[in-house]
């Protein structure tokens, strides 16, 4: 084989598909929750002067029917504004050209005011929306403000105020000290400071909420409880060396150890389960964020349920007609053309982004209730199998599209609110034929842990056999899954010991009666 042959240059057509900024930014707001793209959109106002709120909405509905001849040109134009807008380069002229016309033809689509927008005027939009960003409603108070307010009425020196200080701002959002003191003295730290630190230490784990400042769930349930009790002694005791076996739910092991009845230890543990075990996470504001519905079901007089996309507080935006027109003006230098047909390019790619994500979400929305009624009329035990493959195969998109249209959103039902990807889920087949979904499993295995006989629990074993006699033949593993995959302890960690125990000196005095 020659030299040649080996240094012959190779040409191979490859086929790629790449993706352009406007395609790239609809599949972003496609993605958004409702509470997101409110918030993009009015990032979006603050910073496109191309891009305005509609506000006379109210004025178009009262507008009176248009003349005939007038209806067939303005659908003509409308036609061409649904024609894809892109400007490169060979384009740039004609289309803006084009959008020039159709302001002109429908100015409802644009801004109502003529007037053409100064530098100073701009500005003055831009200041709007930022301020309008601005005056949302404050934020709750952290933690840390929460302990420096009350850290502000102790009289303390300045060495002792800074290290308390300094121990509230590397609290955890649970409320806990995760680093050592003597890390956050740092290495050159004498044994005066290190006392010093345990002194501020303590006047921090004094303040409200009880528990704060603990270094372990140990010391923070220590720190909650009151000295005057009654039963101080054994809840310390508890706390202080039978955690773990509380966790296991170990209690005649307990009851060995500190010769303790059964039903004291019930009535310990029915206090400290009145112990905060995260006492700072009451401040962490994401447990205060409300679920917004981006998809109502809606049942029609006929008896069908019908997607309704829900548009929250979201704008009806148009594109600024001032900034348009000034395309015209023969002053423009180069860079002040490409900055105006930049923004306007922008601005209508939000518009026609945030519609799109209207209709794709409505389409897909309305393909998953289609095939979930069962599950609207009757709970959410009758939800039926389904893949998103299915979905995108019925619409004729791909499935990443369905993927992102489902992505964070909710939906509220005549059954209640759910995530949009609740409704997907594989399944099995039982002996009838029928496919049964892997969340009915769930939901069959959670309700017989629900009703079962607490003094004795049902084995997972027994979990199997009890969803035979249902139809529903799993294995033990996948019970076993199912119920760790939901937080729900074995048979011996959900065992009530003190019932048990009632139950167990019920039947031994019966025996005596019987024995005499």
């Amino acid at each position: 084989m020659s030299l040649g042959h080996h240094l012959r240059q190779v040409q191979k057509q490859v086929q790629k598909q790449i993706l352009s900024p406007r395609m790239i930014q609809s599949m972003e707001i496609l993605q958004l929750p409702l509470h997101d793209l409110e918030q993009r959109v009015a990032q979006e106002l603050a910073e496109n002067p191309a891009l305005e709120i509609e506000e006379s909405q109210e004025e178009e509905l009262e507008e009176e029917p248009r003349l005939e001849e007038e209806e067939e040109r303005t659908d003509a134009v409308r036609s061409d504004l649904e024609r894809e807008f892109v400007v490169n380069e060979e384009n740039s002229a004609e289309e803006f050209s084009r959008l020039v016309e159709m302001e002109r033809e429908i100015p409802e689509y644009f801004e109502e005011e003529m007037s053409r927008p100064s530098r100073d005027r701009i500005e003055e939009y831009s200041e709007r929306y930022h301020d309008m960003m601005a005056n949302l409603p404050d934020h709750n108070p952290t933690l840390q403000d929460y302990l420096l307010d009350q850290l502000a009425w102790y009289d303390l020196d300045s060495q002792t105020r800074e290290l308390a200080e300094r121990i509230i701002s590397n609290l955890d959002e649970n409320g806990y000290l995760q680093t050592s003191l003597q890390d956050l003295l740092g290495p050159e730290a004498t044994e005066e400071d290190l006392e010093r630190a345990e002194k501020a230490l303590k006047i921090v784990q004094e303040l409200d909420p009880p528990g704060v400042g603990a270094r372990d769930l140990k010391e923070c349930l220590l720190l909650q409880l009151d000295p005057e009790s009654p039963d101080y002694e054994d809840l310390k005791l508890l706390i202080s060396e039978y955690l773990e076996d509380i966790e296991h739910n170990r209690l005649p092991h307990i009851a060995r150890k500190t010769h303790w009845s059964l039903e004291h230890i019930h009535e310990l543990l029915q206090a400290l389960r009145k112990l905060n075990p995260k006492p700072g996470l009451q401040f962490r504001s994401e447990t205060a964020m409300p679920v917004t519905p981006d998809v109502y079901v809606e049942e029609t007089e006929d008896g069908r349920f019908i997607a309704r996309v829900e548009g929250g507080d979201l704008p009806r935006l148009q594109i600024n007609r001032g900034l348009l027109q000034s395309l015209e003006r023969q002053n423009l230098s180069k860079e002040e053309r490409e900055y105006i047909k930049n923004k306007i390019e922008r601005a209508k790619w939000i518009i026609d982004g945030i519609e799109q994500r209207k209709r794709t979400l409505q389409r897909v929305a309305q393909a998953i209730i289609d095939h979930q009624e069962k599950f609207l009329r009757e709970g959410p035990e009758h939800i039926e199998p389904l893949k998103m493959q299915q979905i995108a195969d019925k619409l004729g998109i791909h499935v990443t599209t369905v993927s992102r249209a489902v992505d964070d959103k909710w939906i509220q039902t005549p059954q209640g609110l759910f995530p949009l990807r609740r409704f997907f889920c594989g399944g099995k087949v039982n002996p009838e034929g029928e496919e049964v979904a892997w969340d009915v499993v769930r939901l069959k295995v959670k309700e017989l842990i629900d009703r079962e006989d607490k003094a004795n629990p049902l084995s997972d074993e027994e979990i199997v056999r009890e969803l035979a006699k249902q139809g529903i033949h799993v294995k033990r593993r996948t019970v076993t899954k199912y119920r760790e995959e939901m937080g729900i302890p074995s048979s011996r960690e959900r065992r009530d010991w003190f019932s048990f125990e009632q139950r167990k000196k019920a039947r031994q005095q019966e025996s005596g009666k019987q024995g005499q």
